[in-house]
């Protein structure tokens, strides 16, 4: 398991505690200057959209108030009525909107509200966790660079619906979880960091997505420092 990165005095050690029990590797390490400009700086201004149980989402607020991520989450949008995400929210004290997808007559129309709401709360960086909608241009060019995603894979490989069933059924030996930034074409944007998961012989998709969860959980808030800082140059490297 990679050891924390080593920080300047100034910053809390807290910023990137480690969970012992959980196995793997991240990659790249977030650099201690990253670290130090990270926290100097105005917390960053996020917006989440989430479909389902929003374990991510709450992943990412345990992250500020634990001082792992020097950010704040205007809102949480939801689209699905029975999304746990709300339940969520409500609980952590952050103002959730109903986005209901089946409300709209195009995904387009769909990307619209849900830019008019990121602005009514003055969100700079979007977050997708767990957000089970394919996104447009429409919302893309409104927050260019500044809409990030996670998936359940070492992307490139998995990408789509499924992902962990889809590497239980490829047999290979790893996978593991992707931050990257979106594009119109699902799965493929840039990378910003990544984490590996080893597959074991007699895993299920429930208890291979479980373990993969656990490093989600650690790399989202990092990725959004990397991204963030500008040191990620992704679109000039690929």
């Amino acid at each position: 398991m990679q050891s924390p990165d080593p920080l300047p005095p100034s910053i809390p050690t807290d910023a990137i505690a480690e969970d012992a029990a959980a196995p793997g590797f991240i990659s790249p390490a977030v650099p201690p200057s990253v670290w130090q400009r990270h926290f100097a700086g105005a917390p960053l201004r996020l917006g989440v959209l989430a479909s389902g149980s929003g374990s991510n989402f709450e992943a990412i607020a345990q992250s500020i108030a634990q001082r792992q991520l020097n950010a704040q989450v205007q809102v949480m949008i939801y689209n699905n009525p029975q999304a746990g995400a709300a339940e969520r929210a409500k609980r952590l004290g952050i103002p959730a909107e109903l986005l209901n997808h089946r409300q709209f007559p195009s995904r387009e129309a769909l990307d619209q509200a849900i830019i008019d709401q990121l602005k009514r709360y003055d969100v700079e960086w979007v977050i997708m966790a767990g957000w089970m909608r394919v996104v447009t241009d429409v919302l893309i060019t409104a927050f260019p660079n500044r809409i990030l995603n996670l998936h359940p894979s070492l992307l490139p490989s998995f990408p789509g619906a499924r992902a962990v069933e889809q590497a239980l059924a490829a047999g290979v030996k790893v996978t593991g979880c992707t931050v990257h930034y979106v594009r119109l074409e699902v799965d493929r944007g840039p990378i910003i960091m990544q984490a590996a998961v080893p597959i074991l012989p007699h895993d299920t998709p429930d208890t291979l997505h479980q373990r993969i969860q656990v490093q989600e959980h650690r790399i989202f808030p990092r990725a959004i420092v990397l991204a963030s800082s500008g040191v990620e140059k992704n679109e000039e490297r690929r």
